[in-house]
């Protein structure tokens, strides 16, 4: 499994997406840029110009058309995918921490952040797709303010009418889009910071990741901790593996926090954990600094890693990741 190196930010990475049917890999950083790369030969394809700050989160919806984006310089952008054009920007008060759009690509959800006098918002905007794009509108279907711990992360589950949520506290709810009413709360779902939410394909279940050491699967309807993956280094990022029983997490002690020096220090490797038996399986070494971001081919035929250290990796598995059974036949049923 020879590691793609990608080497277009000159920052550390933000977040990274894959689009739909997995042949482009969409990459945000600190640097102010987004790349768009061929996921099978690392080759890039362009890049987004635009933002004045730190780009923390991307989104590319079903049809690979439209490509929404949230930066620190407090807009949230929406661009075209093939020809790199600013379609659309959207203007907060304080910086967007967090974008992605809803199953059928019509609305797009967005957290900004708690700064300088202004609360944390949800805002969820309707996305015009008629003509070319650029007819949006500057005002939010709804906006509400989650009260107590802020929000980091957030998406839409299948439920219609819904947002799902994760928090600063290590709590992750369900609120009311339209009254942003609080519907469904898990308090204890982490000890610590919310750092990433991926929803499985069919958005019935997503796996989380916690400062606190920990990521988790839950139920979206329920909000119950189905399965839980404890390691000994702060997490900043997990993805579910389609059609196999891993889940990949990434993370890292940041340099500055590191106290020890150990062999291991700082434990930059991707890990690869059994979805059932909730045992680790496998790790994958090459950035030199902690993993900010994973994100897994929704074909399961490969996954991409973003790291402080400014490089993506893409991973395309072998033969062998298929055929290995460390704990015999496991069935998913995705």
């Amino acid at each position: 499994m020879r590691p793609i190196l990608l080497q277009g930010h000159e920052r550390s990475l933000t977040q990274i997406k894959f689009n739909q049917e997995g042949d482009l890999l969409f990459s945000c950083s600190k640097d102010h840029i987004i790349n768009v790369w061929f996921s099978h030969n690392g080759e890039r394809l362009g890049t987004y110009h635009g933002h004045n700050g730190t780009v923390w989160t991307i989104d590319v919806d079903a049809q690979s058309r439209f490509l929404i984006s949230g930066s620190a310089d407090n807009e949230m952008r929406l661009w075209d995918v093939q020809t790199g054009k600013c379609l659309f920007v959207w203007e907060f008060p304080t910086a967007v921490k967090r974008v992605t759009f809803s199953d059928d690509d019509d609305q797009v959800v967005c957290i900004t952040e708690q700064r300088m006098g202004y609360q944390g918002a949800i805002r969820i905007f309707h996305i015009n797709r008629d003509g070319d794009g650029t007819q949006q509108s500057l005002e939010p279907v709804s906006m509400f303010h989650p009260i107590g711990s802020k929000a980091t992360v957030c998406a839409f589950p299948y439920m219609p009418g819904l947002i799902l949520t994760g928090h600063e506290s290590g709590k992750i709810a369900l609120f009311d889009a339209r009254s942003g009413e609080e519907v469904l709360s898990n308090e204890r779902a982490h000890l610590d910071v919310v750092t990433d939410l991926q929803l499985s394909a069919d958005r019935s279940y997503f796996i989380t990741s916690s400062k606190d050491k920990t990521a988790r699967i839950h139920d979206a309807k329920t909000l119950t901790v189905l399965k839980t993956f404890q390691t000994e280094t702060p997490l900043n990022s997990a993805a579910l593996a389609p059609n196999m029983p891993y889940v990949l997490l990434g993370g890292g002690q940041e340099a500055m926090s590191v106290t020890t020096t150990s062999l291991r220090q700082g434990k930059f490797e991707a890990r690869f954990w059994h979805r059932v038996f909730e045992e680790e399986v496998g790790r994958v070494k090459g950035h030199f600094g902690p993993l900010n971001t994973i994100a897994v081919h929704p074909a399961g035929t490969a996954y991409a890693s973003g790291g402080e250290d400014g490089f993506v990796r893409v991973h395309h598995f072998d033969e062998s990741y298929f055929k290995a059974r460390p704990y015999g036949e496991v069935e998913i049923l995705d």
